[in-house]
C-alpha cells in the first residue's frame, strides 16, 4: 500500500491561501463607502449580465469578487436564508451581522476541511435607521471578517485602491463626490473607467424600505459629471 505524502497542517493552510490570494488578484476591484444618505458600492464590471452587486434583502446589500460561480452561490444561499427568516420572524430580525456570521462560518468550514478554497472575497452592507450606523462587514476566502465603519476595498489590488480613496475620504460627502472619488480609486492615474466600464448602486436612505437601487446609463453618468467638479 503506497502511503500519502505528509504535508504539515500549517504549509497546507499557506498553500491554500495563497491559491485565493492569487484567483481573487486576478478579478477586478469593487469599492464600497458610506456617503451623506448611504452606502455607495461601485465595481470595475463591463458585463450587463453577471453583476457583482446585489440587493439580499430590506436595506441589505451583497457584493463580491472573485470567481463569479463562487460568490454568486453565497449571493443566492443568503437571500434564501434573509427570506425565510423574514417569513418565520419579522422583517426586523434579518440583519447584515447575521449574514456575515453565517458566511463567515461557510467560507471558514471549506477552507478548512476542503481540498479547494472559495476564490471570493465579500461584503454585507447594512443600511443603517432609527439612529442606528450603516454597517460594512467584509469577509474574505477563510472565513476572517473585518467590520469597517468607513469604507472598504474587495479584490485586484485592494491596498493601493484603499490608499487612493483614503487620500480624499471624507465624512458625509455627497453620493457625486463620493462615485467620483471611488471611479478614480479604482481606476488609477494612468486610466480612465467611463460609465460603460462600471457597475454601480447605492442603499440610500430616500429609497424607503427597499433601500436598493441600481445607478444605470444616463444617472450614472450625471452622477459623475457632477462629482467631478468637486475636490476629491
Amino acid at each position: 500500500m503506497t502511503m500519502p505524502f505528509y504535508v504539515p497542517p500549517e504549509q497546507a493552510m499557506k498553500d491554500k491561501a495563497d491559491y485565493a490570494r492569487k484567483g481573487i488578484a486576478r478579478g477586478r476591484s469593487l469599492v464600497a463607502t458610506v456617503y451623506a444618505d448611504g452606502i455607495l458600492l461601485a465595481a470595475e464590471n463591463s458585463s450587463k449580465a453577471l453583476h457583482k452587486i446585489s440587493e439580499i434583502y430590506d436595506r441589505i446589500a451583497f457584493a463580491g469578487v472573485g470567481r463569479f460561480n463562487e460568490f454568486d452561490q453565497l449571493r443566492m444561499a443568503g437571500v434564501r436564508h434573509a427570506d425565510t427568516k423574514g417569513y418565520a420572524y419579522s422583517r426586523e430580525d434579518v440583519d447584515a451581522r447575521s449574514l456575515a456570521n453565517l458566511y463567515a462560518q461557510f467560507l471558514g468550514q471549506v477552507f478548512t476541511h476542503e481540498l479547494k478554497p472559495f476564490e471570493v472575497e465579500i461584503l454585507v452592507a447594512e443600511l443603517g435607521v432609527a439612529g442606528f450606523p450603516d454597517q460594512l462587514y467584509h469577509i474574505l476566502y477563510d472565513g476572517s471578517v473585518a467590520d469597517e465603519s468607513r469604507f472598504t476595498v474587495l479584490g485586484g489590488d485592494a491596498d493601493t485602491i484603499a490608499e487612493r480613496l483614503e487620500s480624499g475620504w471624507r465624512a458625509d460627502w455627497p453620493l457625486p463626490e463620493a462615485l467620483t472619488s471611488a471611479v478614480r480609486a479604482l481606476a488609477g492615474p494612468e486610466r480612465t473607467l467611463s460609465p460603460s466600464d462600471l457597475e454601480v448602486a447605492v442603499l440610500s436612505r430616500a429609497n424607503g424600505r427597499r433601500a436598493f437601487r441600481r445607478l444605470v446609463d444616463g444617472e450614472l453618468e450625471e452622477a459623475l459629471s457632477a462629482g467631478s467638479g468637486q475636490p476629491a
